[in-house]
């Protein structure tokens, strides 16, 4: 999987941290709890997190190590005692160790979903929450259906041979499916659209070479990776709204049986 840059996604991910302190707010706290941040990026909602529990504990893990270096720093300035590990979200280091689970736009990166409800159920305390949300059922269609388009094109199908999804958008009935089966009640599933528009081409560009389709550039040489971004930014030019990205978000809410 192509590595994050992290600084870059920093900067950038101003719509994750919009709808991820929505979410949030979705979690109640009393100020003492112990709480996971599942994919934590670089530390942003941690440090948010952070705020909501001054007598509790906050641990962020990501699989990004990109990621972790920047936490870091970011941590230690805004929310020093947090504590980083790094970790794959469908397997966790931890055994009944949170009163909470919050994840913002990470599940969609994780392939197995079991796995990971499975990780997650396993890392709460009895009674603990999670609540989360990632992208899911149509999401950035238009932008992905796009870039297949392209990949198939006889100037980019060479970079593509050997190409696998690097994302997973579930649904409402397989992830409801997923938690009951996984043990968890009280079960909450929505879906959710979220569309995002950036202000002119070069912002639009920047955000989804970072962030949407930066597995599919890193496959190729500077030369065909320009190409491929204008041309997927001359077609989002093209939109009614222009340069706005079809999001859609699954809001996740369940609880670990006391």
């Amino acid at each position: 999987m192509a590595e994050w840059n992290a600084d870059r996604y920093h900067d950038l991910s101003s719509p994750q941290q919009e709808w991820g302190r929505r979410v949030l707010d979705r979690l109640p706290l009393e100020g003492h709890e112990a709480v996971l941040d599942v994919g934590c990026g670089t530390g942003r909602l941690t440090a948010d997190i952070a705020a909501r529990v001054p007598a509790g504990r906050v641990v962020g893990v990501d699989r990004s190590p990109a990621m972790l270096r920047t936490a870091a720093p970011w941590l230690r300035a805004h929310a020093r005692g947090t504590f980083l590990v790094l970790a794959d979200a469908a397997a966790l280091p931890f055994r009944r160790a949170f009163d909470a689970v919050f994840s913002g736009a990470t599940f969609h990166w994780v392939h197995d979903h079991s796995a990971l409800f499975r990780s997650i159920i396993t890392a709460l305390r009895p009674g603990g929450r999670l609540v989360a949300q990632c992208g899911g059922g149509p999401n950035i269609a238009q932008l992905l259906g796009r870039a297949d388009r392209l990949m198939r094109d006889s100037n980019f199908a060479p970079f593509f041979e050997d190409w696998s999804e690097p994302t997973y958008f579930a649904d409402i009935a397989s992830t409801t499916r997923r938690l009951t089966a996984a043990g968890f009640v009280d079960i909450e599933v929505s879906l959710e659209p979220a569309p995002t528009p950036f202000d002119g081409a070069e912002a639009f560009q920047d955000f989804i070479a970072n962030v949407c389709v930066r597995h599919h550039i890193a496959r190729m040489p500077l030369p065909e990776r320009t190409v491929f971004l204008r041309e997927l930014t001359l077609a989002a030019a093209a939109d009614s709204p222009p340069f706005t990205l079809d999001y859609w978000r699954l809001n996740i809410s369940a609880r670990r049986p006391s």
